[in-house]
């Protein structure tokens, strides 16, 4: 099990990269991943060499976003159904997940545990897909 490790305000690879989509104001559901990528590599430069392990997580995640840039060069892949899949879908759930726990943690910080807290669509979005 990995510890979370806070790097500047970054908690992890997942909050830089919602970070990143947050700051350019863009659809989650519809990541230009190019642009993305670029920006967290440059990140990932700027960096001060933390520990190994610390910036292996950061790495795994820009290994994992040049896979999907490169899938997304590639010819489209038809699933059984016919349908085309997107190689960004694993990595939009994953952000949706990461961005419902943010959301719920801070809601807990700041209210009672006698009220509920409304969710934003987005959120519940993620659930029926």
């Amino acid at each position: 099990m990995a510890i979370p490790v806070k790097i500047n305000v970054f908690e992890g690879p997942l909050d830089l990269l919602l970070h990143l989509i947050e700051k350019n104001k863009i659809d989650i559901y519809d990541i230009p991943i190019v642009e993305i990528t670029d920006q967290y590599m440059e990140y990932l430069h700027s960096m001060e060499q933390e520990d190994l392990g610390t910036m292996s997580e950061f790495m795994v995640m820009a290994a994992t976003l040049l896979d999907i840039k490169c899938k997304m060069l590639l010819p489209k892949e038809v699933n059984e159904e016919g349908e085309e899949e997107d190689p960004r879908e694993e990595l939009v759930q994953k952000l949706l997940e990461y961005k419902m726990y943010k959301y719920m943690e801070s809601k807990i910080q700041t209210s009672s545990f006698n009220t509920t807290p409304a969710i934003p669509s987005t959120i519940i979005t993620m659930s029926i897909i």
